[in-house]
């Protein structure tokens, strides 16, 4: 996949604790048995991952630390120059994916709630992977105003096919302010690689808005992925209780929230207006109850063939991970796997092995791999 090897030296800083023993635990599916093998553990609060080209993972964990973990299962110390972080309820340190062209410029990007004058705010950071931490640090995006309290950070970054990002934001708990173009908060935010604006974003030229909007009307999207065909942004948002929506956002588009939702507040009253107004849009899908949507990845590998082109989302509520069958304009089939795991699912990713991998958020955090089993 990558021309070029990453160098090792990074690695140095590895804990001497040797590798995590291999345990694994076998669940059904509809495909058939399925085996879950834990491949490390000892993170705190591991939010996401990041695959090296040479199997290795770099691991966020949302206190602020960002780790190098081999596919052995050796955890690093602490890589240096990560920016400080408004630890936080649900702030920290967040996402991190490679640039598309890491293997030539060792570019990596990194979410986190990013304290300041007002409380904290969704920010993205671009740097440079060395050889015992981060150079070159630069904050490409703020989310504007910074506000009180540790709730709905978002946040995902998606490189686009066409080289721009894609930055998902929440409402910080605070709703309306969902609704207000002169603000980031609850917005899906769309961004040239150096944080500048692309010239053909659909707010870029409207007076009184934010230019880096793509759409808005979101409360809190913590999972983000392209569709492996069209290239599409597909996201799985957090309703309250109920309404856990599965969307592709769309230049533009006001997606309710809070004046539209298929949930209820968590004190039984209801949200808004109803699940419709004119001028909203719908969610591609939704959920109620709530299974509490997290990272997600489309499924392309060949471990698994019958699930190539399935969407796999992670669930922070029940400890599952949930696999969807997307067939032209709607679900064609939903399966919950994993029943009885129980951790909550922070973040899933297809390994350049073909199998699916998945953290646990949680204070002795793990980082699991899903493969077939043995019938």
């Amino acid at each position: 996949m990558y021309p070029v090897p990453i160098r090792s030296a990074a690695l140095v800083l590895l804990i001497a604790c040797g590798s995590t023993p291999a345990q694994t635990q076998d669940f059904a599916s509809k495909q058939g048995p399925i085996r879950l093998v834990q491949v490390a553990r000892g993170l705190e609060h591991p939010w996401s991952l990041a695959f090296l080209p040479d199997g290795s993972m770099l691991v966020t964990e949302r206190p602020g630390r960002l780790r190098i973990v081999t596919a052995g299962g050796n955890i690093s110390q602490p890589l240096s120059g990560v920016p400080a972080v408004a630890a936080t309820g649900q702030g920290g340190l967040l996402d991190v994916v490679l640039a598309p062209d890491f293997a030539q410029s060792r570019t990596i990007y990194l979410s986190y709630a990013e304290p300041g004058e007002g409380g904290a705010g969704t920010a993205v950071a671009r740097a440079r992977l060395g050889d015992a931490g981060l150079t070159d640090v630069r904050v490409i995006f703020r989310q504007t105003p910074k506000v009180s309290g540790g709730a709905h950070f978002g946040s995902r970054i998606v490189p686009a096919r066409d080289g721009n990002l894609f930055v998902t934001t929440g409402d910080r708990g605070k709703g309306m302010p969902a609704q207000d173009l002169s603000g980031h908060i609850g917005k899906l935010i769309r961004i040239r690689p150096d944080g500048t604006v692309p010239a053909d974003n659909p707010f870029v030229s409207r007076e009184g808005t934010r230019p880096e909007i793509w759409s808005y009307g979101h409360r809190s999207m913590q999972g983000a992925t392209l569709h492996p065909e069209t290239g599409e942004l597909w996201t799985a948002e957090h309703g309250a209780m109920g309404g856990d929506e599965l969307n592709r956002p769309k230049a533009g588009g006001n997606y309710g929230w809070p004046v539209i939702s298929y949930g209820v507040d968590y004190s039984g009253a209801k949200i808004g207006e109803g699940t419709s107004k004119e001028g909203m849009e719908q969610p591609f899908h939704y959920w109620d109850p709530s299974f509490a949507p997290s990272g997600m990845t489309f499924y392309t590998g060949d471990k698994f063939p019958a699930w190539r082109g399935n969407l796999f989302i992670g669930s922070l509520k029940f400890g599952r991970l949930v696999r969807v069958d997307v067939s032209g304009n709607r679900v064609a089939d939903e399966e919950r796997l994993l029943e009885g795991f129980g951790s909550r699912i922070r973040d899933v990713r297809q390994g350049p092995d073909g199998y699916l991998y998945f953290v646990t958020d949680e204070s002795n955090g793990r980082i699991m791999r899903v493969e077939p089993a043995a019938r």
